[in-house]
């Protein structure tokens, strides 16, 4: 029986389980850590073949998640993120190709100098270890963080979800298959899928086992792995992301970036939620960008200027309600502001810290803009979707962290390494 089967035992002891998978995988991350990066690089690209090859596997698993998604009426956004086809899965092939070609963070001197007294002191990078990713409906990153997780040396225990458990289940035992191919230890790679929630709990308890969990999902998943983990978490954070249309902005510059940054993919955490737009311009741009929106199946909340301004496109009154939530799907709000700090405040009040965007062809207004956001990503006359690691040139992400310690921003490589001092001496002895 492979070892990510569930086994039929009544009386499992999910806390057990996942605690032996962890030591399984902690062993093989030291082989991990011995590997050149020409064996790992071969790993990578052995897997994206593998990977194009599994369609006929893979496809009908993720089909079956489909339906049963469907059934029990999981929403759209996520049905999406759920969904694998050719292209979407030549896509994470690829994807797969890229960090293989990555430089390999392992062994990257950080600093270093020559102290007075002779000693040398050089800081290097080296695998976290363990890293546990808790995720839903999101079958791409399991092959995401399994790919950079191997190329900086890490073991990773996956926590997929039971939306995805099917495509979840193909994915891992093609990952593993080329693992013991390539002479790897197969433990590197490992799901804990089969236990449920109570699997999840385990991985977030494994203190000593695993080194870091890694969150990746909506706001509620995000924050109860947060509350309930001691395991150290490193937070990706959920995206209520504006686009600010200011008074100096370009006026078909702001209409592809409003749609694209919007509808482009709404499922996902760096799609605009809020449209906000200067009052110099909302009388002649915001019916138009308006229209765009809702000539692509959005749905609009505005405020009372909004409204009056809409002409013949529907629009909802807005709430605090809709200005404070992520909808991953076709639905937005939109504000008429007075000035670049009331949009400053209004992203203040709201925002989740992922990405902020400003249209302007004012270079003081984009300073203003950069300097007066917290957030990860700040745009400046760009669509908020570029918010990506693929799209940063990492190759791919294991999640956007919105948190200001160890990483912010888009996850690759370097995010998932720690460091070690190297000290050496020629007998040198503290006075």
């Amino acid at each position: 029986m492979s070892e990510q089967q569930v086994r039929p035992d009544a009386d499992l002891d999910v806390t057990a389980e996942v605690e032996r998978r962890a030591r399984l995988a902690k062993e093989a991350g030291r082989e991990l850590a011995a590997l050149t990066r020409a064996d790992k690089d071969a790993l990578l690209l052995r897997l994206a073949d593998a990977l194009d090859a599994a369609a006929p596997t893979v496809l009908p698993a993720n089909e079956a998640d489909l339906a049963a998604g469907r059934e029990a009426g999981l929403a759209d956004s996520l049905l999406d993120r759920l969904r694998l086809d050719e292209a979407r899965l030549a896509a994470i092939a690829d994807a797969v190709r890229q960090v293989a070609a990555l430089p390999d963070p392992v062994g990257e001197v950080v600093r270093g100098s020559t102290l007075p007294n002779g000693l040398k002191i050089t800081q290097v990078r080296v695998p976290m270890g363990v890293v546990g990713m808790i995720y839903e409906a999101r079958p791409n990153v399991t092959v995401d963080a399994a790919a950079l997780a191997l190329k900086s040396g890490n073991a990773v225990l996956l926590r997929g979800g039971s939306a995805a458990a099917r495509s979840n289940q193909a994915l891992v035992e093609v990952i593993r298959q080329v693992l013991t191919e390539q002479g790897v230890p197969a433990d590197a790679v490992a799901s804990v899928d089969d236990g449920g929630r109570a699997a999840a709990r385990a991985l977030m308890r494994a203190r000593g086992l695993v080194d870091v969990i890694i969150p990746r999902g909506g706001a509620g998943l995000i924050a109860a792995v947060v509350a309930e983990s001691v395991v150290p978490v490193i937070e990706t954070g959920s995206g209520n992301v504006h686009v600010y249309v200011d008074a100096a902005a370009d006026h078909e510059m702001a209409r592809r970036i409003v749609v694209n940054s919007k509808t482009h993919r709404p499922s996902v955490c760096n799609a605009a939620e809020t449209l906000l737009i200067h009052r110099n311009v909302a009388p002649a741009l915001l019916p138009v960008l308006l229209g765009d929106l809702h000539a692509l199946g959005v749905t609009l909340y505005g405020d009372a200027e909004t409204l009056r301004l809409a002409g013949d496109v529907p629009v909802e009154p807005a709430t605090e309600e809709l200005y404070d939530t992520e909808f991953h799907g076709l639905e937005m709000t939109v504000a008429v502001l007075d000035s670049i700090d009331a949009a400053l405040e209004h992203v203040r009040r709201y925002s989740t810290g992922h990405t902020e965007a400003i249209v302007t062809n004012d270079r003081v207004a984009a300073r203003r803009w950069t300097s007066g956001i917290d957030a990860a990503v700040v745009m400046v006359n760009a669509s908020t979707r570029f918010t990506d690691g693929g799209e940063f040139g990492f190759g791919a992400e294991i999640g956007i962290s919105t948190q200001k310690l160890h990483a912010r921003g888009p996850m690759a490589l370097p995010e998932l390494t720690t460091t070690t001092w190297i000290v050496e001496g020629d007998g040198q002895v503290r006075n």
